[in-house]
């Protein structure tokens, strides 16, 4: 006969409610009783009987998760530390693309609450009145979005700018410019508040440099006008657009960083093995993938918890593409 709840319970010494807490990654329990609980349940060979959960508890067993560009490679992390946290709860994900197109993301959202207990909107583009909407169709947090009052996940993309300046300043750059991410894009907006404001404190001169997809494309197309605008030193919206822009630096012959400093955000993999290796901003994007299902959790297992947004810091890396500022002859 399969295990049940009643005799996983009756072995661990708790009662069958605790064990269907600690099974669904409630913080009601104690993390040794809940280990110990999960440690019971594995000797016993015990299955959760999802449907049969599903029927007593109204819940489906599934949390969503919408992205606006699964190709690029910022996301798949985040939807690794979504899966993770999410299976050590024994929930399945179920993911969703947008494409960059802001007019499906709500449209996913309705589709999906039918189907799952919560849904994760990551670096959502939707209008902040569609995100009310979305937060009246399911459970819904936001990663790398703030608005709506919607529970979030967010980076802080001011500090991440400051450091970057600060190193660029430090490397006697006077004029920096930067190209900008997708206006829709909260991101962006962060981005650029962050990036003047610290120019301002380091006293250099801040040229922004046109709105671009967030891909390698946007980065080829920009390069042209990064030229034009005569600056020393560059900070893109992300590490493809970095990328893109020195790949169109490279046919143009001009030198990265000797003769333009680049800057990008995210610290993809390819961005250390890219030649040269990308100086960039990292994002703890694993971790905000787990953040993300810790706070939906917590709002599914504690109807009514008032669930403060948390912030999650950004960390300059080094590498080979920003150098001393050519001096004039």
């Amino acid at each position: 006969m399969a295990v049940t709840i009643r005799d996983v319970a009756k072995a661990a010494g708790v009662s069958a409610s605790t064990v269907s807490r600690a099974l669904a990654g409630s913080e009601l329990v104690d993390p040794r009783t809940r280990e110990h609980v999960l440690r019971v349940a594995d000797e016993l060979g015990y299955v959760p009987n999802r449907a049969a959960r599903g029927l007593i508890t109204g819940r489906t067993g599934n949390l969503g998760l919408i992205l606006p560009d699964l190709a690029n490679p910022f996301f798949p992390e985040v939807v690794k530390g979504v899966q993770a946290r999410a299976r050590e709860a024994d929930y399945s994900v179920f993911l969703a693309d947008t494409d960059e197109d802001p007019t499906a993301e709500l449209g996913l959202v309705r589709a999906l609450a039918k189907q799952v207990d919560g849904i994760i909107l990551c670096s959502p583009r939707m209008s902040v009145e569609d995100m009310r909407a979305a937060a009246t169709c399911s459970c819904v947090v936001a990663v790398n979005r703030r608005g709506a009052q919607i529970p979030a996940i967010t980076i802080d993309n001011v500090d991440g700018m400051r450091q970057a300046v600060a190193h660029l300043a430090a490397l006697e750059h006077r004029r920096i410019g930067y190209v900008a991410g997708p206006r829709s894009s909260w991101s962006n907006r962060e981005r650029a508040r962050g990036i003047r404001m610290a120019a301002e404190a380091e006293g250099v001169e801040l040229v922004e440099i046109d709105n671009v997809p967030p891909r390698f494309e946007g980065g080829v197309a920009a390069a042209d006008l990064v030229v034009a605008a005569k600056v020393t030193a560059v900070v893109a919206y992300n590490d493809l657009v970095a990328m893109g822009l020195m790949t169109r630096l490279a046919s143009r012959g001009i030198e990265v960083p000797r003769e333009i400093s680049v800057v990008g955000i995210d610290d993809i993999p390819m961005a250390a093995m890219f030649n040269p290796g990308l100086t960039t901003v990292s994002v703890p994007k694993e971790q905000c993938g787990r953040a993300a299902v810790e706070l939906l959790l917590k709002l599914l297992n504690e109807p009514g918890v008032r669930a403060p947004r948390r912030e999650v810091p950004m960390q300059l890396l080094v590498r080979d593409t920003t150098t001393v500022a050519q001096r004039s002859p």
